[in-house]
């Protein structure tokens, strides 16, 4: 879900309490390292953020993106943002326009780390979604800045992320691989070996994408040598800015990332778009997810141009695509509720005769008001043959206040 931000200027004012009055993140005090506790969401990085003084709020984390993001106007409003000009942002499926309000000097406190001087690209509407997703209201993204002075560490098991300032790290750890981290353009880029189920050995520069939940995605236009494994599947990849990205689900033998080997892994080949021209122009080959970088330990470290990886104790559980054929999305209102966003064809769900905008009332007898989204989006990987019972609600059109009452029930199957 990402996209070309266009560069814009900041203004230098001094900071108190800060130990550089440029723009970015710092540790406020003389600390060696700080530890910043996450909320963790399919590998997704959620953290507090107060902006200016304001009752914090959660954003994501993402190495994917240069700007940092605010997803809706009128909390921006409310908050009393200063916008100083429009802007238009090419979506990333290269034909859709964003339109984005620029607020340049704001406070982005995440305690003991707080952001000076930082511009917020504040979108006029809400394009993303996340909390239909994730489940948990998100309300912006945090990108390159928070890394540029810093390095980072993303504990992924404990869910916790330690900042050093730069004069602290030494790094000499023997557990961990080593290697260059390429940041061109506010992006991270490591490089990796991948063996094909079908094609040749693939040599080349991914994104570092700690925003996307996918595990290794594909570029298919940046080189010949992908190839579409034999076993595949056709779905929704994901939600971005210019819309649903939609593509193939199959798998490589083999990713290695100095050394470190990773085993059938789940791998995205989307469609082309017109946005891929500038995936060609950055030199890459694809990116890595939160589905790889959560089963290790990763310290990114931008400053010096490194990163360090080892292996986590969800490393060797296998890749597991969803079984049952479902996109569950959360309704927007102040009560929890889910329905059916999709259905994939041919999945088990459709030959149940689960529909899209169906309401799930319960699940295995459990009512939807004791399940989050990460715990259904396990449950609906977990095992080849489980089976899961649905209570329904069908209503006739949207927004209508009679339904039919349902109760369905298919296996979990893999299919991919």
């Amino acid at each position: 879900m990402k996209l070309k931000f266009l560069f814009f200027f900041l203004f230098f004012l001094p900071v108190l309490g800060l130990k550089a009055q440029v723009p970015g993140f710092f540790i406020t005090g003389n600390q060696k390292k700080v530890e910043l506790p996450f909320l963790a969401s399919n590998s997704l990085i959620l953290l507090p953020v107060s902006i200016n003084g304001h009752p914090p709020v959660y954003f994501l984390l993402d190495t994917g993106v240069k700007a940092n993001l605010l997803f809706s106007k009128a909390m921006g409003d409310t908050l009393g943002l200063t916008y100083t000009r429009r802007m238009g942002m090419v979506g990333a499926d290269g034909s859709s326009t964003v339109w984005a309000q620029i607020s340049p000097v704001n406070s982005l406190d995440l305690g003991e780390v707080v952001g000076a001087l930082q511009s917020l690209l504040v979108l006029e509407e809400d394009f993303l979604e996340l909390e239909s997703v994730i489940g948990i209201p998100v309300y912006g993204i945090l990108g390159y800045e928070f890394f540029k002075h810093n390095a980072v560490k993303i504990d992924y098991e404990k869910s916790i992320l330690t900042v050093y300032p730069p004069e602290s790290t030494v790094w000499r750890s023997p557990f961990y691989r080593r290697g260059a981290l390429h940041v061109v353009d506010g992006k991270a880029y490591l490089d990796v070996k991948v063996k094909q189920q079908a094609g040749p050995r693939l040599t080349g520069k991914v994104l570092v994408d700690t925003g996307a939940n996918h595990g290794l995605l594909l570029n298919r236009e940046t080189t010949s040598a992908i190839r579409l494994p034999e076993k595949q599947l056709e779905t929704q990849l994901g939600q971005s800015l210019g819309g649903v990205l939609y593509g193939v689900i199959g798998r490589v033998d083999v990713l290695s990332i100095r050394g470190l080997t990773f085993s059938q892994v789940l791998t995205s080949f989307p469609e082309e778009t017109p946005f891929s021209s500038r995936i060609k122009e950055s030199g890459r080959m694809g990116s890595l997810g939160a589905e790889v970088l959560g089963r290790t330990t990763l310290i990114l470290d931008y400053p010096r141009n490194e990163f360090f990886l080892k292996r986590n104790a969800s490393f060797f559980q296998p890749f597991e695509f969803d079984m049952s054929g479902l996109v569950v999305k959360k309704m927007a209102s102040p009560e929890k509720r889910l329905f059916v966003g999709d259905v994939r064809e041919g999945s088990p769900a459709q030959l149940a005769g689960i529909l899209p905008f169906d309401e799930l009332i319960s699940i295995n007898a459990v009512p939807i008001l004791f399940w989050d989204m990460d715990q259904l989006v396990k449950l609906l990987r977990s095992e080849e043959g489980r089976e899961i019972q649905l209570e329904l609600r069908r209503y006739p059109k949207p927004g209508a206040s009679t339904f039919q009452e349902l109760s369905l029930r298919f296996r979990l199957t893999k299919q991919i």
